[in-house]
């Protein structure tokens, strides 16, 4: 015998439960099936960068709606987000900086509190930091990072509240379908119907739309961080993305500075592969990367490394969309930047499936046709690929 729900979300990440939470807190009735526990893939490995800046309007919209969630959690959700605020640097290469002003303007016309800054005002934000090697920076004070594993949890937890299930350990088998419409799906601990399903898999979503003949055009990205001990010379520093050096880094709990690189990443490794382990040389190339714009951390220590791997689209945007058969969703592809942008992306999703289409933040540029079409997403002012 089947449970029948509302609606079956599949996945158990940032997006999946702000989609359940925010369906939940429509009425509606859904269940998050997860293939293992909340946030254990691309979410549970996610830097938790809460930043606005962005070359696609779009997608800088959807990140200031969510960062409202973010710094009123407790008072919008409940529960805990662990939100840091700390600043938060963009610094791009010469050659990027008229962009960078473009883009800029762009945030501040959204309502975002972003603004211009030179070189000695980074000085002054960051002693530490060397910057012979841009000409401006992008700065916004009320930004920083959050805690990925509870902001997921926390949206889990509310939607459960009102009403809503979770089943972890659950992998989704089949998608059954009636008349050119979606029924429910088969798993490995029973059934579930529902006239409404909304891939949300992160790496798994494109053998997720397999089963209903969706072909998504998703590839695995696999990213490493490091984690270094700061020496007691350097103090705790703004949240940065460092695009003339590829890489961004952060500060963390216990004198720590999270860094992770921007170019050398794997691509096409199996959803399932290992993430415990980074490849050799990783932890060597992020210290160096790290030393070079802020001179001082070549007396710090290496105190751990990990990898992650998320669903990666051709134009490294994510899709939102309706396809296939009737009451069948996807929300995927967020290709290493989706957690800062998951509150707002659940909202959307939630208004897409309820009302036909979303109000919160105009999603429609995230169609999945855009790739048959030949039209990727690209910013007006576009930066180079962020992952390379």
């Amino acid at each position: 015998m089947a449970t029948t729900y509302d609606a079956i979300v599949i996945g158990g990440g940032i997006a999946g439960a702000s989609t359940a939470y925010h369906l939940s807190r429509r009425g509606c009735r859904p269940v998050v099936l997860e293939r293992k526990f909340v946030a254990a893939g691309a979410t549970g490995r996610a830097s938790g960068l809460v930043r606005m800046h962005y070359d696609l309007e779009a997608e800088s919209r959807l990140a200031w709606v969510s960062f409202q969630y973010f710094r009123n959690w407790r008072e919008r959700v409940g529960g805990e987000c662990g939100f840091t605020r700390t600043g938060f640097l963009q610094i791009v290469a010469p050659a990027y900086t008229a962009h960078l002003r473009a883009n800029v303007a762009m945030h501040q016309r959204i309502g975002i509190p972003s603004l211009l800054v030179t070189p000695d005002d980074v000085k002054r934000l960051a002693p530490s930091f060397a910057i012979d090697d841009f000409e401006a920076a992008a700065y916004e004070p009320e930004s920083g990072y959050a805690d990925p594993v509870s902001t997921a949890q926390s949206f889990l937890n509310a939607a459960r509240e009102r009403g809503a299930g979770f089943v972890q350990d659950c992998r989704v088998t089949k998608i059954t379908t009636s008349g050119g419409r979606v029924t429910g799906v088969e798993t490995d601990q029973g059934n579930f119907d529902a006239p409404v399903i909304v891939n949300v898999a992160g790496a798994w979503a494109a053998e997720i739309g397999k089963t209903v003949g969706v072909e998504i055009p998703l590839d695995t990205w696999t990213h490493e961080v490091a984690f270094i001990r700061r020496p007691p010379s350097i103090q705790p520093h703004p949240t940065v993305i460092d695009m003339s050096l590829s890489m961004y880094f952060r500060p963390e709990t216990g004198s720590l500075t999270l860094v992770a690189l921007e170019d050398g990443n794997r691509f096409g490794e199996s959803p399932d592969a290992d993430t415990e382990h980074v490849a050799p040389g990783f932890a060597e190339r992020a210290v160096e990367r790290l030393c070079r714009r802020i001179p001082g951390m070549d007396a710090g220590s290496l105190h751990s490394a990990h990898a992650g791997r998320d669903g990666i689209t051709p134009d490294q945007h994510p899709i939102l969309d309706k396809v296939g058969p009737e009451g069948f969703y996807v929300a995927c592809g967020f290709s290493g930047t989706g957690f800062k942008i998951g509150p707002a992306v659940g909202a959307c999703m939630s208004e897409l499936i309820l009302d036909g289409r979303a109000a919160t933040v105009d999603i429609s540029p995230f169609t999945l046709r855009r790739f048959a079409a030949g039209q990727p997403l690209r910013g007006e002012h576009a930066y180079e690929a962020i992952w390379h």
